[in-house]
């Protein structure tokens, strides 16, 4: 594949400059824009079309950045910054390769929010260190959008949970520090929720390896490469009695708040966990539409037909007229509702409206820059395929686009009494 480290095309900054910028935010996107594009792409470059991990040398440079605690704070050594500046770095990381951003999001505090205090500080220190990078098991062959049908089991056998069943598209598993696995510790009783008797237990591991009663093998996939991702199987894997993680439990116990107070703490902490992985999948897929738009914008000035490179004909023209204005959209919309969220603002709507809107941009828009590219866009040669390849994932992944649908629906159009 050819780079363009050297040569990427930069867009006009805007005449206005929006409510939430800040020079410390203008510093840190510059950083990670020739970060992704001096050390990340030409690395994406060499291993995606191996379907090569990202290399323990890159994780490292991520860590000595500071970039897996973004969100981590400061008083556990993470930079006590936002969701607005853990999406910014993103996109920029997704314009070079979409598994770098991604690798982020399994860190920030991931698989800390065990009940110990002392426990929990310890990791998130870890986690803001960048050795403790995890992978979350949620996902089963007949438990995907519907995580309330999960049967892996999880039965206490004195200070131990032992776990049995099977589990899939478990990104990142092997080379992990810990896996985060939903269990169904009971089933649900008449008159309760379909999702009684759930847990999330932390199984701790080494990087590289397999605890004893967890196999696996890589899911071979056509995209996001990276780092693998697997199918488990869990036969009788033992995990001590309190690496039970609660979300909501580990706020209220780091909060001054006691009662329904701390209870509505709890809630609002597990809510903001998930707003917060769909508004970073808009923004990761914003960086990939972008890293399209630049690569297009290069490749019509470069190619000649008829006398003239085509970037002078005004179809063409108009087509990229088309993917910025989609692009800077999106942009903004992840970037709003990233605010929102540093506000502390109730916002489940928007980040299912950014995560549906974003994604379903960012296919369109690699798939009209294959076109722009002709023949040499259905190639190898060049990053467009790949862009849109993993552009291709993030209506999937997340909650599809579908899930996102009956959010937003949900919450415009109450259902009725018969509904």
């Amino acid at each position: 594949m050819t780079s363009s480290a050297k040569e990427t095309w930069q867009p006009e900054p805007p005449a206005l400059l929006p409510p939430w910028h800040t020079p410390e935010r203008e510093k840190l996107q510059e950083q990670a824009r020739r970060f992704a594009m001096d050390e990340v792409l030409p690395v994406a470059d060499e291993l995606d079309p191996q379907k090569g991990e990202i290399p323990a040398s890159l994780l490292a440079r991520l860590a000595e950045l500071g970039w897996f605690g973004i969100t981590v704070p400061a008083e556990h050594g993470g930079l006590g910054l936002g969701v607005f500046e853990y999406c910014m770095v993103s996109e920029e990381l997704a314009r070079a390769w979409m598994s770098t951003a991604s690798i982020l999001a399994r860190s920030q505090g991931l698989g800390t929010a065990v009940l110990d205090a002392d426990r929990r500080h310890e990791l998130l220190r870890r986690s803001a260190r960048g050795d403790w990078i995890g992978a979350i098991a949620l996902s089963e062959p007949d438990a995907g959008s519907d995580l309330a049908g999960v049967s892996t089991r999880a039965v206490l056998e004195g200070d131990e949970w032992v776990v049995t069943g099977h589990k899939r598209w478990c990104g990142n598993a092997k080379a992990a520090d810990f896996i985060q696995v939903l269990v169904r510790e009971r089933a649900a009783e008449e008159g309760e929720s379909r999702s009684a008797g759930l847990l999330n237990l932390l199984l701790e591991k080494e990087r590289g390896e397999f605890p004893e009663g967890l196999s696996g093998s890589p899911i071979d996939k056509i995209g996001y490469h990276g780092f693998l991702t697997w199918d488990l199987q869990f036969d009788g894997v033992r995990i001590p009695r309190e690496n039970v993680i609660d979300q909501a439990k580990a706020a209220q116990e780091d909060s001054d708040a006691d009662g329904e107070a701390a209870e509505q703490a709890g809630f609002a902490e597990a809510q903001k966990f998930l707003n917060t992985a769909r508004v970073h999948t808009a923004a990761r897929a914003v960086g990939l539409a972008r890293a399209a738009l630049e690569d297009s914008i290069r490749y019509l000035q470069e190619r000649e037909q008829f006398g003239h490179p085509i970037a002078d004909f005004q179809a063409l023209r108009f087509t990229i007229a088309e993917m910025a204005a989609q692009i800077e959209q999106s942009r903004a919309f992840y970037r709003q509702v990233a605010h929102l969220l540093d506000l502390g603002l109730p916002c489940a709507k928007e980040a299912s409206m950014v995560k549906l809107e974003a994604t379903e941009m960012s296919v369109r828009v690699t798939n009209q820059a294959m076109q722009l590219h002709g023949g040499n866009g259905y190639t190898t040669e060049r990053q467009v395929e790949r862009h849109w390849r993993d552009a291709r994932l993030t209506t999937i992944f997340e909650g599809t686009s579908e899930i996102q649908k009956r959010i937003i629906s949900d919450r415009l159009l109450p259902r009725s009494p018969l509904g």
